[in-house]
């Protein structure tokens, strides 16, 4: 009898360590960027009188939201330049270009966080920022993070605006002047789990 309490106590000892174990395991839940419900913007200055509007058609990322540590949440978006798309061709090939993107040498951007803090309605990101070869620190202040649950998929969603200059980033200074040399960017991201 005392052996089959011993053999009993030790069972339950691992299922609570393993249940505790795989409980810290799913502590972040894991998202992945659904490009049908999301999209990576910009907008720049032309001659200081009118805003061109373009977009990015082909964007990755994933996220992991730690809801009990947030500090643990985790974000990255991959952008490919070559994707770009102001609805006009050939601007879109000179965009292209080294006097540009240079996308043939820098196929990527690409953001990468290394501090998360929860905020009032989101999480405020500092990261990585790359672009055009260049790595600057940013910091994206994501609205949002309500979880809905639909037909079995859980979707959760952010969206942030960024502000960068083109100078700091290494582009060409003869084609800052037509097109201003701060951009916006706009980022409206969904993601999803199963």
């Amino acid at each position: 009898m005392r052996r089959s309490f011993s053999l009993t106590a030790i069972a339950l000892a691992i299922g609570a360590v393993i249940g505790a174990s795989g409980h810290s395991a799913s502590a972040a839940d894991e998202y992945a960027y659904d490009p049908v419900h999301s999209s990576v913007s910009f907008k720049a200055r032309h001659l200081d009188i009118s805003w061109i509007h373009g977009r990015f058609n082909e964007v990755e990322g994933k996220f992991s939201i730690d809801r009990e540590n947030p500090a643990k949440s985790t974000f990255a978006l991959t952008i490919k330049t070559d994707s770009v798309d102001t609805a006009n061709q050939a601007r879109d090939e000179h965009l292209r270009q080294p006097d540009y993107f240079d996308t043939k040498q820098f196929p990527t951007i690409e953001f990468k966080s290394t501090k998360t803090k929860a905020i009032d309605g989101g999480y405020e990101v500092t990261g990585d920022f790359t672009m055009h070869g260049t790595t600057k620190e940013v910091k994206l202040v994501l609205m949002g993070g309500k979880e809905h649950d639909f037909k079995k998929v859980k979707r959760v969603a952010f969206s942030t605006e960024l502000a960068i200059k083109r100078s700091d980033y290494g582009f060409d200074p003869k084609a800052i002047g037509p097109i201003g040399d701060e951009a916006l960017i706009t980022i409206d991201c969904e993601g999803v789990r199963e």
